[in-house]
């Protein structure tokens, strides 16, 4: 290896450790308790007219802490889910979303954030996405809400248990943010699909 080659090894070792992200499920496999956790739910919807055959599903959003740069990826698969995440405490931000429609998928980047206390079970809001209708510049607007405390309760309920424990709340800041949705690769391949705005 020379001298150039030698230098150059670490960095790209470390970018490549960086880049990583910790994916999580929506929902953990087993029940949760006594642990720093950040409870929520994310509905998707599509706000206009398609001629696509599937509506718009959030495939995952990632969610970045904004002290130590860890990435956390969840999975949801759904268009409309909640979500139980153990999280170490601290300042988050939803560093971006990605929406699938069948075989179309598109990212959006994003920049609110939420914190979540030590030894709490804070509650981040009801996040809508709306999605524009299919066309050439095309944008999502993330808005959230809260939810009365025993829609959370039992929503959660099938995981986490809360009996008497205080639900926390640290809705987004901002709370409403309108973004570009670019399409992604893999392309569909139908002779009549054409990319615009590509990530």
């Amino acid at each position: 290896m020379n001298m150039i080659g030698s230098r150059l090894l670490p960095l790209v070792l470390s970018a490549a450790l960086l880049g990583c992200a910790v994916t999580l499920p929506a929902m953990p496999s087993r029940a949760v308790s006594g642990e720093t956790l950040a409870v929520g739910r994310v509905i998707t919807v599509l706000t206009g007219p398609t001629n696509r055959w599937f509506a718009p599903e959030l495939r995952f959003f990632e969610v970045v802490n904004r002290a130590s740069g860890e990435r956390v990826r969840v999975n949801v698969q759904s268009s409309d889910s909640w979500f139980v995440l153990p999280l170490p405490a601290g300042e988050y931000e939803l560093s971006r979303i990605q929406i699938s429609e069948g075989a179309f998928i598109g990212l959006a980047g994003l920049e609110p954030t939420f914190r979540i206390g030590a030894g709490e079970t804070t509650y981040i809001g009801t996040w809508r996405l709306g999605i524009e209708s299919p066309q050439y510049d095309r944008s999502v607007l993330l808005s959230a809400v809260l939810e009365p405390e025993q829609a959370v309760r039992d929503g959660i309920g099938s995981v986490i248990s809360l009996g008497a424990r205080p639900l926390s709340v640290s809705l987004l800041s901002p709370s409403t943010v309108e973004t570009r949705l670019y399409e992604a690769p893999p392309y569909p391949r139908f002779w009549w699909f054409k990319r615009h705005h590509t990530s």
